[in-house]
């Protein structure tokens, strides 16, 4: 089983209530190839949110406590970001996923570049928690934008 970002196959579930809807990804999840998870939901995060960078590194450096997840307010939500990145890894578990495809560039699911922290558009090269700790667990993370690596594999 594939575990799928929820926005990418159509759920309006992004912070400012907007999807990123892939119908490649779609597809996965009509065919009951995948399910769809969103890992800041999971985290007790609602639709719409305030946007939020990683500040201070990437989701590695959260999972090992030297950067935190901050809103665009300054609120610290960190353990609500790490809440839904282990809800994530567990229901993976659950199913037996290996393989998952998660939204670039947000600070939960980014799986090669997240925002810099400064809100400012400017993006690095890093993960997001929530690819960070199931790539720690040695589950493959793919994105919207490396989606085809996983298609052919998938054949």
């Amino acid at each position: 089983m594939i575990l799928i970002s929820a926005c990418l196959a159509g759920l309006n579930v992004r912070y400012n209530g907007t999807s990123s809807l892939d119908e490649r990804i779609q597809k996965l999840v009509l065919e009951n190839k995948a399910i769809t998870i969103c890992p800041e939901l999971m985290g007790g995060f609602s639709t719409p949110r305030e946007p939020a960078e990683i500040v201070g590194g990437d989701g590695e450096d959260v999972l090992d406590g030297k950067a935190t997840v901050v809103e665009m307010s300054g609120r610290n939500v960190t353990e609500l970001y790490l809440k839904g990145a282990y809800a994530t890894l567990q229901k993976a578990l659950e199913v037996g996923a290996t393989r998952v495809v998660l939204k670039e560039y947000s600070p939960s699911c980014g799986s090669v570049m997240v925002h810099n922290g400064e809100f400012n558009g400017t993006k690095l090269v890093g993960a997001g928690v929530t690819t960070a700790l199931l790539k720690r667990n040695n589950i493959a993370v793919f994105s919207e934008e490396t989606i085809s690596e996983l298609l052919i594999a998938h054949k």
